[in-house]
């Protein structure tokens, strides 16, 4: 039993390819439909999984080729996170058996494959069941990484991985001095279509190691959101993506976690650490004009098209590039567009891990590198200078 699968989007092919490949399936994927086309003249599929969206030919466009060209009645599912009824209507007149919607559970697309053409001569009985999703969307998530051998939580980002597709992570290796670049590239053994190591030789900080790591995945092209989160998971992965639910389901094209005490959140800082925060807030709101409660929290997701303003341009201070992030975003849109682009929401969760690098004098060190932000930023025009105009091209 052959299955051909199409969709621009690698990371939602590779996770169902595995999960039908488990079962007895011969299975190829491709994510250029044009040669989706191709293989469906060589490959002699069973079935054909397609997507709607995707640049070029079309997923219509490769049903009518199927059913209008090849005069073929090979059966096609549709698996898009299209919902327009026009669309899905226009899908069944042109001869499409199946219409799945994502988000959609694996074990429910091998159900429907199997219901369409059976099951292979040879079932594989001993597959287990899979509780893995296939997302709308697909994320990159940048994890900047500095001495982290004995913090970094491997078992978690990799079981979060194994169970939420549409995730690909980029650990940026920030010069660190310890085994953490061994460490990470055990993490990645197997895994490098979801896994990324970016090696830094110099430790240039924690805002240059997350603006290399967010350009770099911003080159990929499936990925339609990306974000960066704390090694240490300060901010658990269930949070974060709960971060791009809803950017996913807004026209935000920013979402910043915030750590913001409440009912039912489980939020625990130093109280030291706390007063010096509050006051830190206090000023950032006075630079930036708007009313953010927590700029610095590590756990933040982009919509892609900002990600040329947000990070071309090296930041000025070490710690607290997330306030130049909003600034910049504030003098290329404007403040009263940027507001609406903007948006903060509360974690559930958020614990200050044991080991942090940042002490309670470098906590005071940022006072001064806000007044350096301010006297920087200064008069800048709205306009984003030709470097970021190229930046924003390639991305």
């Amino acid at each position: 039993m052959k299955v051909l699968a199409i969709d621009d989007q690698q990371l939602v092919l590779l996770p169902l390819e595995k999960r039908l490949l488990e079962l007895g399936y011969e299975v190829k994927i491709e994510t250029d439909s044009s040669k989706g086309l191709e293989l469906f003249e060589s490959f002699n599929p069973d079935i054909v999984i397609v997507d709607i969206n995707m640049p070029g030919v079309s997923g219509l466009d490769v049903v009518r080729y199927i059913r209008n060209t090849k005069q073929s009645q090979t059966p096609i599912m549709v698996l898009s996170g299209n919902t327009k009824d026009d669309t899905i209507t226009e899908g069944f007149d042109l001869g499409i058996n199946d219409y799945m919607k994502k988000p959609l559970s694996l074990n429910e697309i091998c159900a429907r494959v199997k219901r369409l053409i059976g099951a292979p001569e040879v079932e594989n009985v001993n597959a287990k069941s899979s509780n893995a999703v296939i997302q709308q969307r697909c994320v990159g998530v940048v994890i900047p990484c500095y001495n982290e051998e004995e913090r970094l939580f491997s078992k978690e980002f990799v079981d979060y991985i194994g169970k939420h597709t549409g995730y690909h992570l980029c650990f940026v290796n920030d010069g660190s001095k310890d085994k953490t670049l061994e460490v990470l590239h055990n993490l990645q053994k197997g895994k490098e279509d979801f896994i990324t190591v970016y090696d830094c030789e110099k430790n240039g900080g924690k805002a240059e190691a997350v603006r290399l790591g967010m350009l770099h995945m911003a080159e990929k092209e499936d990925l339609d959101y990306i974000g960066f989160l704390d090694a240490d998971l300060s901010t658990d992965l269930a949070d974060f993506d709960d971060l791009v639910k809803t950017i996913e389901n807004s026209d935000f094209k920013i979402v910043s976690g915030s750590r913001i005490s409440r009912m039912g959140a489980n939020i625990t800082k130093e109280s030291a650490r706390k007063i010096i925060s509050l006051t830190i807030n206090f000023i950032i709101r006075k630079i930036l004009k708007m009313d953010f409660k927590d700029t610095q929290c590590g756990a933040k997701i982009f919509h892609k098209d900002v990600i040329g303003v947000a990070f071309s341009e090296k930041f000025v201070t070490q710690w607290i590039f997330d306030v130049e992030i909003f600034k910049r975003v504030t003098q290329h849109y404007g403040l009263s567009a940027a507001k609406k682009m903007l948006c903060e929401q509360p974690l559930k969760r958020w614990i200050h891990a044991d080991g942090s690098k940042l002490s309670m004098k470098d906590s005071v060190k940022i006072i001064f590198q806000l007044a350096q932000i301010a006297w920087v930023y200064r008069g800048k025009t709205k306009k984003v200078n030709a470097n970021v105009k190229s930046k924003l091209e390639t991305v």
